[in-house]
């Protein structure tokens, strides 16, 4: 048979398959209760998905501008992508940054800075001076919150490696201590969910015995009791069962194939009397430095803790506080809760800082800020506000390669990071990410030191209030320190 005939008949069979798909389709589609688009307009009905579905890849890709994506727009992730590969990361011509936005923060140079041989690197911060054993913290920058489960095995080696490399800590996240946090060699944060993941008895309670196995190890330098995270305060922590492994499973002690669900809050502590018994009694049974992490709601809900302190005395302080923002990120989580319940870190990091200098615990309880925080920007205006230390966790996602799929709850991650389909992890080798991860690192406290210096201080701990303004409506801007006074922090708001 002539080969024009072949390809005719081949083009006439293939054009009957697409015809009888048609028809399988419209039937299916017309027969269907579920879609009103698709029982109505069979067939075409379906293209709406299917350009629903796209939408989001054509506006990150092609529609929106660099500044206009949330939750993070393109110019903060390409600064992350250029900081992670350790090249320059200079821009040229003029900013394209929109500073007449109310909320900007400027940062006041000033006059006369000093001398680039009166420029010093940030001083290292003792954190825990009371416990057996009290920690050094070396870096103004470390790895938030991000559990094993919530992310893949090759992401928390990457960050573990990363994490040495750049003299940073790495947070465990409440999923446990796996033995890919402990890969790399760097300082752990412990973290406490409400369901007490890997230092549970048989029913679920907080075990000595598994603190002490914790604190054994000497990398584990500090726990943190988590009473709420900025994506879902007042709910507990979700791992969907298609993420939990047999792995996972065994390092948290539940079942696998199941979902994680925690409580909503620590069901031993019902009152801040009780929660200062329960950081007395782990500081004591670990003999290293115990914090909780939070959100704030209101300034009147925290001012009675710090009442409570000065009663029952310094020593049952936590050593410190992270303050979560509402913006902050997680892997899953109920979408009201995401967005409209917590303060923004901006208006919680001063107010938290005001609470406990208020009440004369500066230098008892130290202040970490988080949520949303990726560039030298963020953490500089963070440390202005009054935190001691910065922690994030999506800039080192960035790092890692992430390139905001918005597939973290669904186990298809593109780029390995929130995935534990072997295949998909293929994509984060190890060896590579974690160079990047220690880049990023170094490159976000090299910035905020060079931010530090045009301030006029030698170093950014030195940073204060008065070094930042806000923009305001009509475009003007007011010094941080005249909008929130240091100290002055009304208990009712």
């Amino acid at each position: 048979m002539p080969l024009i005939q072949v390809m005719v008949l081949l083009f006439v069979m293939a054009l009957g398959v697409a015809f009888l798909i048609v028809i399988a389709f419209f039937i299916i589609d017309r027969s269907q209760t579920g879609d009103a688009i698709r029982r109505n307009y069979p067939v075409i009905g379906r293209f709406r998905g299917f350009f629903t579905e796209l939408g989001e890849f054509f506006r990150q890709y092609f529609f929106a501008m660099d500044r206009e994506e949330m939750p993070f727009n393109r110019a903060q992730r390409d600064w992350v992508k250029h900081a992670a590969h350790g090249g320059n990361n200079t821009v040229a011509f003029g900013s394209t940054r929109n500073l007449a936005i109310p909320g900007t923060a400027i940062f006041v140079p000033a006059a006369f800075p000093p001398l680039n041989d009166q420029f010093a690197t940030t001083e290292p911060m003792v954190i825990g001076a009371q416990a057996d054993t009290p920690y050094t913290a070396k870096s103004i920058f470390n790895i938030s919150g991000m559990s094993f489960g919530a992310i893949s095995r090759p992401a928390v080696e990457a960050l573990s490696r990363g994490a040495a490399k750049a003299g940073i800590w790495l947070n465990t996240g409440e999923g446990g201590l796996s033995p890919y946090h402990l890969s790399g060699g760097c300082d752990i944060v412990f973290q406490i969910g409400t369901a007490k993941y890997g230092v549970r008895d048989a029913e679920g309670h907080l075990s000595d015995d598994r603190l002490r196995e914790i604190a054994a190890h000497p990398q584990v330098v500090m726990f943190e009791l988590k009473l709420a995270q900025g994506a879902k305060p007042g709910k507990g922590g979700i791992l969907p069962g298609e993420k939990v492994t047999p792995e996972i499973a065994e390092i948290r002690g539940i079942g696998v194939g199941q979902d994680s669900i925690s409580p909503n809050r620590h069901l031993d502590v019902n009152d801040f009397d009780e929660l200062l018994n329960i950081l007395t009694h782990i500081r004591k049974v670990t003999g290293k430095p115990v914090g909780i992490k939070t959100v704030l709601g209101a300034s009147s809900g925290w001012a009675p803790l710090f009442d409570l302190i000065n009663q029952r005395g310094p020593e049952c302080a936590p050593d410190f506080i992270t303050v979560d923002g509402g913006e902050g990120g997680t892997g899953a989580s109920p979408m009201p809760l995401i967005d409209l319940v917590g303060m923004s870190l901006r208006d919680a990091l001063p107010r938290m800082v005001d609470l406990r200098d208020r009440h004369g615990l500066k230098d008892r309880i130290r202040i970490i800020a988080s949520g949303k925080l990726v560039n030298p920007s963020d953490v500089a205006w963070a440390i202005c506000a009054g935190a001691d230390i910065v922690t994030s966790a999506r800039g080192f996602m960035f790092s890692l390669g992430c390139i905001q799929a918005l597939k973290c709850n669904r186990n298809t991650c593109p780029t390995g990071i929130t995935t534990h389909d072997a295949r998909l992890q293929k994509g984060l080798v190890v060896e590579d990410k974690f160079e990047k991860v220690a880049h990023y690192a170094k490159s976000i406290i090299k910035e905020v030191e060079t931010i530090a210096h045009s301030v006029g201080v030698a170093e950014p701990r030195q940073m204060r209030r008065r070094h930042v303004r806000i923009v305001q409506a009509d475009g003007s801007s007011v010094p941080m320190n005249k909008i929130r006074p240091s100290h002055q922090v009304s208990p009712e708001t």
